[in-house]
């Protein structure tokens, strides 16, 4: 059974298998991803998670970012919507499908912190969840079958969670068919009017892959042959395909990719490239007759106006951060795209909502043809006065072809973090993370709830109440 040979590679990792580049960009998207999830803290839909869990109460194992105590599928939960709710963490770009690797951190912190794993035990964890994901992304895509990527992240949380667990390879393979067959998501998500629901999915797949982990703790089991087996993922969903585990390494995180603008993924090297042409020409958004864009399909058809609908249409912060003609129209406008660029009132000012119908976006097979190994954009500016300005872009700086450093990224977590940590606790966090090794997740998790909420939301648990 193919869920049994998963579980041998997920139960026979060590920390010893990862490379030393390997363990660096593991830590880089920790630090990376905390930033995300503490910027986050007052994003209306975790507030609502936040005062869900509250009134839910009960005892209290796993830590909130920002203090209290959950269950550890609750804290999964609440912690993963964090980390993804700013849609500024990472990516992977396989041919087919576009994930979020980053989002199984949420999980296995909380499933670390209650069984109390080492900082070596955590990072295997999280390779094992990154390698998952990504080779089920490259291997069994199944965004144009109308599934959402979260579906290979139920697998992904599963084998993460199980490591941090200690699972045992049959109670591994247990939680790879609960989560496996439970948790397979639709593409809507994604398309047409977007919700609270496109930043809260895998969120969702993290409380349900951790949950199924803990299932499978206590004995549950689930369908062995969840993969091949008849109406299995392979027949319902994704169609035939092979992945050796037997021979698979634990590298894939260094081919995944970190924002540098708080904006869908593939829109990096389109934004990094109207902000060089407005430095380089020193041109203004009044002065702008048109922007043409061409584009790679799959940025076309998720945030150019191709088949996943019309992006010119933006009222909410879901919408707005798919959406390229709005993203492009806030760079050039703001100089940059950040959080504030979302803001209710941002994303309704005339300016903003004007400039955007003026960008076309188009997509150019041979782009197509280039990506993933590229994220190929070309830009033209036309002015009022004739002018006409254009610029050429391959990648941008957080592509594995120009990787982010980690001076990029502790700038980046102190933006986002500042305004709810002081000094000292960000220079914890921040050498916590670069030494994991040294430490434990019960050590990060201390630090995390001491974040202070601005708005003083209430979870009330056993062990811990904050007003």
């Amino acid at each position: 059974m193919i869920a049994q040979k998963l579980a041998s590679f997920i139960q026979n990792a060590t920390f010893e298998d990862l490379s030393e580049e390997a363990k660096k960009q593991l830590k880089i998207r920790l630090l990376d991803s905390l930033g995300t999830a503490i910027g986050a803290i007052e994003g209306t839909p975790v507030e609502a998670i936040r005062r869900m869990i509250g009134d839910f109460g009960g005892t209290g194992l796993s830590s909130l970012i920002g203090g209290g105590k959950t269950t550890p599928d609750r804290a999964a939960l609440y912690n993963s919507a964090l980390v993804r709710y700013l849609d500024y963490n990472d990516s992977y770009l396989a041919k087919g499908e576009t994930g979020h690797p980053s989002d199984n951190i949420g999980s296995i912190l909380a499933a670390g912190e209650h069984n109390d794993i080492c900082g070596k035990t955590f990072l295997t964890a999280l390779a094992l969840a990154y390698q998952v994901q990504c080779r089920l992304s490259d291997e069994a895509p199944v965004r144009d079958k109308g599934f959402d990527h979260t579906t290979q992240g139920s697998y992904a949380v599963a084998a993460g969670v199980s490591k941090a667990l200690g699972l045992n390879e049959d109670k591994t393979a247990n939680a790879l068919s609960i989560a496996g067959t439970a948790l397979n998501a639709l593409r809507v998500t994604r398309t047409g009017a977007l919700s609270n629901w496109k930043g809260l999915a895998y969120p969702h797949t993290a409380f349900g892959g951790t949950h199924a982990a803990y299932l499978a703790k206590y004995g549950i089991t689930g369908p062995p042959a969840v993969f091949e087996g008849n109406k299995g993922f392979m027949d319902a969903i994704a169609g035939s395909f092979t992945i050796d585990w037997e021979n698979e390494d634990l590298e894939r995180v260094t081919n995944t990719i970190i924002k540098k603008y708080n904006a869908e993924i593939h829109s990096q090297s389109s934004i990094e490239g109207i902000l060089e042409l407005k430095k380089e020409h020193e041109f203004t958004a009044d002065e702008v007759e048109k922007i043409t864009t061409d584009i790679f399909d799959v940025a076309y058809h998720i945030i150019g106006g191709g088949e996943e609908g019309d992006k010119t249409i933006v009222r909410t912060k879901e919408e707005a951060d798919h959406s390229l003609q709005y993203m492009v129209a806030a760079a050039l406008l703001d100089g940059q795209v950040l959080p504030d660029q979302y803001k209710k009132e941002r994303i309704e000012a005339d300016d903003i909502q004007n400039l955007m119908k003026k960008i076309e976006v188009s997509p150019k097979q041979e782009y197509s043809d280039r990506f993933p190994d590229e994220m190929p954009a070309t830009l033209t500016v036309y002015l009022r006065n004739g002018d006409k300005f254009s610029i050429n872009k391959m990648d941008y700086e957080g592509f594995h072809t120009r990787p982010a450093d980690w001076n990029t990224i502790i700038q980046k977590f102190e933006q986002l973090a500042e305004p709810y940590t002081s000094q000292e606790l960000r220079n914890k966090i921040i050498e916590t993370v670069q030494n994991f090794e040294q430490h434990t997740v019960r050590d990060l998790m201390k630090l995390l709830n001491a974040v202070q909420l601005a708005n003083n939301v209430n979870i009330k648990t056993e062990e811990v109440y904050y007003a």
